[in-house]
């Protein structure tokens, strides 16, 4: 399980040893043979040599990251990237271990922590009615006895664990704060000490699709004055239909946009200059609109990089995966 002690605990490379061992080992022979799986990068060199930026990618399968960081080793002289990856990845022992081996930096969303803490009440995720009246309550549409009230026994239960009923919301915020916060401490050591660039996707769970984006990429961007690059894959859905790591072969195509600078021409406008924590409720309340303004950006230029099967539905609705099966 992804806790804050977890957390602590994970170091970061600029050479990771796990994934040149993968890529040379692993990749390298899949994709040669006995499906040829061809990888073209198009726009390398939108990428900066100088300096690490994040890129932002569309989200299409489970793998659909590995052929773009095994290409760009093999063409040389680019950073190695470090991912944001689900915190439900750690709920297995051996997955953990290799997300933290391959570079990754776990990312709790408040869905998750909401649904370990129950778990660790009760022993078992809540129910979708009862997920929806907790994340309400930390989400500030509902008060206290409202969400009691809702929510049933349990609820009520674990809204009374170590202290009154109004504690809750406030051990959830600390709590995500504190986790959040090494969060933050990672990129930025992924970004300078370790001469890495960070690899995001914006839609969160998997789409074919691209669906309406979430707002931590670009508060993570404006808070560190990083770069964003827009990456748009596509065919990797194909390559790797289902939750197998090995390749079925095709012709992966990743297009890499313009460089998105946080004071350039299309995000400038957006801009939040005053100080903020990223993914606070205060950030949020404060500056939502710019967040989601620039997110919208990010989205649009991802999605002008992707084929037509790939890009917007008409409601920009995910296709994938829903409520507490994002989590665990």
């Amino acid at each position: 399980m992804l806790d804050l002690a977890r957390l602590e605990r994970i170091r970061l490379h600029e050479r990771p040893l796990a994934q040149i061992l993968i890529g040379q080992l692993g990749l390298r022979p899949d994709y040669r043979f006995p499906r040829r799986t061809q990888i073209e990068l198009v726009g390398v060199e939108n990428i900066p040599r100088d300096v690490g930026v994040f890129f932002a990618m569309n989200h299409t399968d489970r793998y659909n990251y590995w052929p773009f960081q095994y290409q760009m080793y093999r063409r040389g002289g680019l950073r190695f990237t470090a991912t944001w990856v689900k915190g439900k990845y750690y709920e297995n022992r051996v997955i953990g271990a290799f997300m933290d081996a391959t570079n990754n930096i776990p990312l709790p969303s408040r869905g998750y922590v909401i649904t370990t803490e129950f778990r660790k009440e009760f022993g078992q995720v809540p129910t979708k009615d009862e997920y929806r009246v907790l994340r309400d309550l930390v989400d500030g549409r509902v008060d206290v006895d409202e969400a009691a009230e809702r929510g049933g026994d349990r609820i009520a239960r674990l809204l009374l664990r170590g202290g009154t009923r109004g504690d809750f919301a406030r051990r959830f915020d600390a709590l995500f704060a504190q986790m959040m916060a090494q969060v933050t401490r990672l990129t930025r050591e992924a970004l300078d000490r370790h001469r890495l660039n960070v690899l995001v996707f914006p839609q969160g769970t998997r789409s074919k699709r691209l669906p309406k984006g979430h707002t931590g990429l670009v508060q993570m961007a404006q808070h560190l004055g990083r770069t964003i690059i827009p990456v748009g894959c596509n065919g990797s859905d194909e390559a790797y239909p289902g939750s197998s790591p090995f390749s079925k072969g095709g012709h992966l195509v990743y297009r890499i946009g313009q460089p998105l600078a946080i004071d350039g021409p299309e995000l400038l406008p957006h801009r939040v200059t005053t100080p903020f924590t990223p993914f606070s409720s205060e950030a949020t309340e404060a500056h939502g609109e710019e967040f989601r303004a620039a997110t919208d950006v990010v989205m649009d230029r991802i999605n002008d990089l992707l084929d037509p099967e790939y890009q917007y539905s008409p409601d920009k609705a995910s296709d994938g995966v829903e409520e507490i099966s994002r989590f665990v």
